[in-house]
């Protein structure tokens, strides 16, 4: 009605009603006033209408766009999720001016939002992997990145003497905490990648064929434990809940130990010996840490054959010690 009336401005606006004889009779000379309806309001609620109609599509783009980066944030993560330590490294190059605040907000809040402990220390690790490479990226560009050689002699340099003789257990007491000390910080920088797993295994099978240098064998061996020690120390299951896992906790601490200090740990907490831990109840642990290692490592990779064989290293000592306190031959 409002619509109509305003788009018949020729109405007019003065009527005589003199067609209406009982009009004049009973009120002669009235003139009737009609009053157009110029509704301010049927102009301003098309426009305002108008104006939520934008303000809606605007709103429905922007959560659009925001729900598309979302989704293009969550596809990367769950690329790097699933890299191997080689394909993260070349993931996170290649993506590098993707890892904004916006990814690690979603990264933080998937973090938070994990239904079990071990997907979350899975997002955990892969946010610290990523941190470091990306530093590594940022900060080095032009700086010469080591071969995995050059790596494999730096680790080596606090044990090895300054005309390369090799000796094995090194003379001075300090050096296999450097030596230590390097590997957890080369670690750290992502340096002990599957090019260096493979250099050092190469090294090792060529020192057991000689036969003839049986320190450097040593060594290389060492390397490669602390590797694995590094690697799995990362993760903690030796609490669940408020329950203390004591089987997880001894494996914790033996993967923690040189290797010298294995014997006595093992002594410390099995029941045949000073603690109260059964046998059976470490190797389940064992066990069940292996099949998490298969899990989240790449199939054939040297992470997975150099982990798995530190902790199958760890369950043969455990059965020798466990015959020996029996009283076992």
């Amino acid at each position: 009605m409002a619509t109509a009336l305003f788009s018949s401005p020729s109405s007019h606006l003065l009527r005589s009603n003199s067609s209406s004889p009982s009009s004049l009779s009973s009120v002669p000379g009235t003139l009737h006033i009609r009053i157009p309806n110029n509704n301010p309001f049927a102009v301003t609620t098309r426009m305002d209408t108008k104006r939520r109609r934008n303000l809606v599509c605007a709103v429905d783009k922007g959560a659009e766009d925001a729900f598309k980066k979302t989704v293009e944030v969550d596809r990367l993560i769950d690329m790097l999720k699933n890299a191997s330590d080689q394909e993260l490294q070349k993931l996170v190059v290649e993506n590098i001016l993707a890892f904004n605040e916006g990814f690690w907000i979603r990264l933080a809040a998937r973090t938070d939002t994990c239904k079990s402990d071990d997907d979350k220390q899975d997002l955990e690790e892969l946010a610290s992997s990523v941190m470091t490479i990306v530093d590594r990226v940022v900060h080095k560009t032009n700086e010469k990145i080591e071969s995995a050689t050059d790596v494999l002699k730096g680790i080596l340099r606090p044990v090895v003497s300054e005309v390369e003789e090799i000796s094995w257990p090194p003379r001075d007491p300090n050096a296999l905490s450097l030596m230590e000390k390097e590997v957890s910080q080369r670690e750290q920088e992502g340096q002990l990648d599957e090019g260096f797993l493979a250099e050092v295994s190469a090294q090792l099978r060529q020192a057991k064929e000689d036969k003839d240098k049986p320190g450097l064998e040593a060594m290389l061996q060492k390397v490669l434990q602390l590797y694995a020690s590094k690697v799995l120390s990362k993760r903690s299951y030796a609490m669940k809940g408020n329950e203390v896992l004591k089987a997880e906790q001894c494996l914790e601490e033996i993967i923690k130990a040189p290797e010298s200090d294995w014997n006595k740990v093992l002594i410390d907490h099995l029941s045949a010996g000073k603690g109260d831990i059964s046998p059976d109840e470490l190797y389940a642990a064992i066990k069940k840490r292996i099949e998490r290692t298969l899990i989240r490592t790449e199939g054939g990779s040297y992470q997975q054959r150099i982990v798995v064989e530190f902790l199958k290293g760890i369950q043969s000592r455990t059965e020798e010690i466990a015959q020996v306190l029996q009283g076992k031959p």
